[in-house]
C-alpha cells in the first residue's frame, strides 16, 4: 500500500483509487465530526454560564424585592431614617441583579445559534471540492 501512495494517480488501478478515496472520505468525515463536537461543546459552555448568570441575577433580584418590601414596612412603621437605609440596600441589590442579567444575556448570545456553523461550512466546502474533482475526472 505504501508503494501505491507514491505512484502518480495515472499509474494506479481503479480499485486502488477507489480504496484511497474511501479512506480519505472516512478520515474527512471523522475530522468533520470532531470539529462539530468541539464547536457544540464550546457553545454549550457559554449557554451554561449564561443560564447560571441569569439564575444568579434572579436570586439577587428576589433579595432586592425582599429588602424593598422591608423598606416599605419600615416606611409605614416609622417616620424616616430606617427605611432610607433599607431602600438604599434594595437599590444596590437591583443594580447587582441588572449587571448579572446583562452578563448572562451576553453569554447566551455567544452560544447562539447552537448549530456547529464552522463545521457545516467546512463540510459544504469539502463537498464542493469533491464535486469539482469528480467533474474534472469525468471530463478527462
Amino acid at each position: 500500500m505504501a508503494d501505491t501512495l507514491h505512484r502518480p494517480p495515472a499509474e494506479r488501478s481503479t480499485a486502488e483509487l477507489v480504496q484511497q478515496a474511501g479512506e480519505q472520505i472516512s478520515r474527512l468525515v471523522r475530522d468533520e465530526l470532531a470539529l462539530a463536537r468541539a464547536e457544540l461543546t464550546e457553545k454549550g459552555k457559554h449557554a451554561g454560564l449564561g443560564i447560571g448568570l441569569f439564575g444568579g441575577g434572579g436570586v439577587v433580584a428576589l433579595y432586592g424585592l425582599g429588602v424593598l418590601i422591608a423598606a416599605g414596612v419600615l416606611l409605614l412603621a416609622q417616620a424616616w431614617p430606617p427605611w432610607l437605609a433599607a431602600l438604599a440596600v434594595a437599590v444596590l441589590l437591583f443594580l447587582i441583579a441588572g449587571v448579572l442579567a446583562l452578563a448572562g444575556r451576553r453569554q447566551v448570545r455567544q452560544a447562539a445559534p447552537p448549530v456547529p456553523t464552522a463545521a457545516a461550512d467546512s463540510v459544504r466546502a469539502d463537498v464542493t471540492v469533491v464535486g469539482a474533482a469528480m467533474k474534472r475526472g469525468r471530463q478527462s
